[in-house]
């Protein structure tokens, strides 16, 4: 690294996660250059000591971008006090580059997540602002309501933020694709709770141009150039995207 980096951007291509979660870092001194506390904002060059809780961290070599078939039953995160099984430990013994979650499912959701060493990669696609499509397959255990969709087609407000639902299809009266662009916090989980609506399966299917098709569950595979390219550009596809397979 020849340049001079602001820390927190040094973090991130190190793979320490999102711009903003190395800001946290910093701020909790968890964070060192060249033994001395850290400073937000402070700039770094190849020269220089970076340690996180005392221990040495290096740019990564390689950028890596990984689509995952997450189960359910698997936390996104990089630690978990319970002991619970991770979706980054999936990869684990097959990738050596320290990787961290775009985005999240929770743990009781599966399907489609990417894990990279690439910040600005998880900055651009996490952040609702860029518009980034997410396709969800939705079983609930009764019948889904369909004003409940349209209203939230048109917008609702929960907790003081506005949810909008993009486009929906029934493939049965208990079973709905949703595809959603603004990539809020727990959305559906929010929606079907305000319309007491009781989910069985929330499966992502869909992020952009990449769908989820035939990895099986617990499998990965990496992203084409191509796929990469997309979502760099904004992923701003010629046509809009129509409902895919729910496999």
């Amino acid at each position: 690294m020849n340049e001079t980096l602001r820390l927190q951007v040094y973090l991130a291509r190190c793979g320490l996660g999102s711009r903003r979660y190395c800001e946290t870092l910093i701020t909790a001194d968890r964070v060192k250059v060249n033994g001395h506390p850290a400073i937000l904002g402070c700039k770094v060059k190849s020269s220089d000591r970076v340690t996180l809780d005392n221990k040495t961290i290096h740019l990564e070599r390689q950028k890596i971008y990984l689509a995952i078939n997450k189960p359910r039953g698997y936390v996104c995160s990089n630690s978990d006090p319970q002991g619970r099984p991770l979706a980054g430990d999936l990869v684990k013994d097959s990738v050596r580059e320290r990787l961290f979650h775009v985005g999240r499912l929770d743990i009781n959701s599966s399907g489609l997540i990417f894990y990279t060493n690439d910040g600005d990669f998880s900055r651009l696609i996490s952040h609702p602002s860029a518009g980034i499509e997410k396709e969800y397959l939705i079983e609930a255990r009764a019948e889904i309501p369909e004003d409940m969709l349209s209203n939230w087609q048109e917008g609702i407000r929960l907790e003081g933020e506005l949810l909008r639902l993009k486009k929906y299809a029934y493939k049965s009266p208990q079973k709905v694709m949703l595809i959603l662009d603004q990539g809020r916090n727990r959305e559906i989980r929010r929606v079907f709770l305000h319309y007491a609506v009781d989910l069985k399966r929330i499966h992502r299917v869909r992020i952009g141009c990449v769908r989820l098709a035939k990895l099986p569950s617990r499998g990965f595979r990496f992203l084409s150039r191509k796929e990469v390219d997309w979502f760099l550009h904004k992923g701003t596809p010629k046509k809009e995207q129509s409902f895919g397979r729910s496999d």
